[in-house]
């Protein structure tokens, strides 16, 4: 009898462990990530994005220009009052369609259509014609055009001519130069003036504008604004805890708040620093089970829904920077495939309403993937 119940005993053990690991492996099972293909661009993809920026930079209408009218003297054609950046619908997504090519063009000298490029290029950023863009911010009502968004592109747009090594880059970027020189008085004139960052998912995000001028600043050496923007960043964001990832995107989010912000703060914090901050401000991204759903996109002839397909992209580039160089965090790169596949079939062939200005942001998505 004795014997009986030692082996009844043992048997409920056994039953109760393969139970439980069957427990824990149905639990397993229902957590595991699916893997997204990783998307790469090649010659052919950079032919195709190439056409997106192509179409509007010498496009003058339809055009926004974000004007304060002072008199009847400033009702001018786009061409008229800004003969680099008139085309693409606004300022901002003319700025960013000659950084697409210049990006395009760097990676992919072979382009079928590189002459071309190169010809729009030259007529557009012409001495002349960026006298006349500087010229424009010293207008009485026009000191804080385009801050900080159409501002971060200007610099990112230097920056890639900087190390774009073809004969025509350096005439290019000296021609730009002018401009250059006026943005970043401003970025150093207004930064000490912001007492509170702006956390919103479209063009006035502090974290987003203050990521591509820092970028400028590291890759042109330019040690002032590189300070001033690491202090900035630091007095803005450091004690930030328990970022609402839940609330986002908005309706016409193209930013993420939280993801731009982390994104800049890998930029300035050491890496042990960085860990230990991102641990308190989104906790969650450490769980290698971190999922997160794309945005969704209802209707991309409407210029403000099709903003969803921009927050894709730029989720992709904030997460794959947060990755880079962090093993435990590998696992956002899945999360970043999964956004820029959502959005990437549809932005060649589409309308205009996204078409200006969405294959720079797919550009840049792309640029950011980990290659290796």
């Amino acid at each position: 009898m004795k014997n009986y119940y030692l082996l009844s005993l043992v048997f409920l053990v056994l039953s109760c462990n393969t139970s439980e690991e069957k427990k824990n492996k149905d639990i397993k099972e229902k957590v595991e990530v699916k893997q997204f293909k990783t998307p790469v661009i090649n010659l052919e993809e950079a032919f195709n994005l190439s056409k997106l920026p192509i179409g509007c930079i010498q496009t003058e209408y339809p055009n926004k220009l974000n004007q304060t009218i002072g008199s009847g003297d400033d009702l001018k054609s786009p061409q008229d009052l800004h003969p680099a950046f008139y085309g693409c619908f606004d300022w901002h997504s003319a700025v960013h369609g000659h950084w697409s090519l210049v990006s395009l063009l760097r990676q992919y000298p072979n382009l079928e259509n590189a002459d071309e490029i190169k010809s729009m290029l030259l007529e557009n950023l012409s001495q002349e014609n960026i006298k006349a863009e500087v010229d424009y911010f010293f207008g009485k009502y026009n000191t804080t055009y385009e801050r900080t968004y159409g501002w971060a592109w200007l610099l990112k747009l230097t920056e890639e001519l900087h190390k774009w090594n073809d004969p025509i880059s350096k005439e290019l970027e000296s021609n730009l130069q002018p401009l250059t020189n006026l943005i970043v008085e401003k970025y150093m004139d207004f930064l000490p003036k912001l007492n509170y960052p702006i956390r919103v998912g479209e063009h006035p995000n502090t974290a987003f504008g203050l990521s591509f001028a820092y970028d400028y600043a590291k890759t042109l050496g330019d040690e002032q604004l590189q300070s001033l923007i690491e202090q900035r960043a630091k007095d803005f964001y450091m004690n930030d805890a328990n970022c609402p990832l839940s609330w986002e995107p908005s309706g016409f989010d193209f930013l993420s708040p939280c993801f731009e912000e982390a994104a800049l703060m890998k930029r300035v914090l050491p890496a042990r620093d960085f860990k230990n901050w991102l641990r308190e401000f989104l906790p969650q991204l450490k769980d290698e089970n971190f999922t997160l759903e794309t945005g969704r996109v209802s209707d991309r002839t409407d210029g403000k829904l099709v903003h969803l397909d921009g927050v894709n992209f730029s989720r992709a580039w904030s997460l794959n920077e947060i990755a880079r160089d962090l093993p435990e965090y590998n696992h956002l790169k899945n999360i970043a495939n999964q956004h820029i596949n959502y959005s990437l079939p549809s932005i060649v062939g589409d309308g205009y309403e996204g078409g200006h200005w969405l294959g720079s942001f797919a550009i840049y998505a792309l640029n950011s993937v980990d290659r290796d």
